[in-house]
């Protein structure tokens, strides 16, 4: 791994999820801790987006990325983003939007880990049509349900 530059340090998928998780329960809480905690998540899903997309020109480390996935899949983090979409800024939406499609469109072999994720969480796909309440959050919430019922439906489809 090379060294940080200029002080930034390269956490690991455990560290980000653990620290994303941390930071996404303060602001559930909703005490004055709240905007601190805001402006955390968005720190994490900036570095999310850096294990799923590569940075700086590289390519994403396939590895990297499925243990980012596993990681999120164990600490129901997905639940946890969607649930607090409304207290996020409109780039950490738009972040949330993005990792949300991007882990949906995984795939190992034949298989979706992500749509099995939410196969096994149907109460998520309600939680997305709630999210059409609010219309700010109306762009963030399309994609997500979109593709998750899609793929939710389809994947029954394939079981039958």
């Amino acid at each position: 791994m090379p060294l940080p530059l200029f002080g930034k340090s390269h956490k690991s998928p455990p560290d980000i999820v653990k620290n994303l998780k941390e930071s996404l329960t303060v602001i559930e809480k909703g005490d004055k801790k709240s905007d601190k905690a805001a402006e955390e998540v968005n720190r994490w899903l900036q570095a999310v987006k850096g294990i799923i997309y590569g940075q700086e020109g590289q390519e994403p480390h396939t590895e990297q990325v499925a243990q980012l996935a596993q990681e999120t899949y164990n600490a129901n983090v997905l639940p946890m983003l969607i649930k607090n979409l409304a207290k996020l800024d409109f780039e950490s939406k738009k972040d949330v939007a993005l990792i949300f499609n991007n882990l949906l469109r995984r795939q190992i072999g034949t298989r979706s880990p992500t749509v099995e994720y939410l196969c096994a969480r149907p109460e998520m796909l309600i939680v997305l049509v709630h999210g059409y309440i609010f219309t700010e959050l109306l762009f963030s919430f399309l994609f997500m349900f979109i593709r998750s019922a899609y793929l939710f439906f389809f994947s029954i489809l394939l079981m039958r």
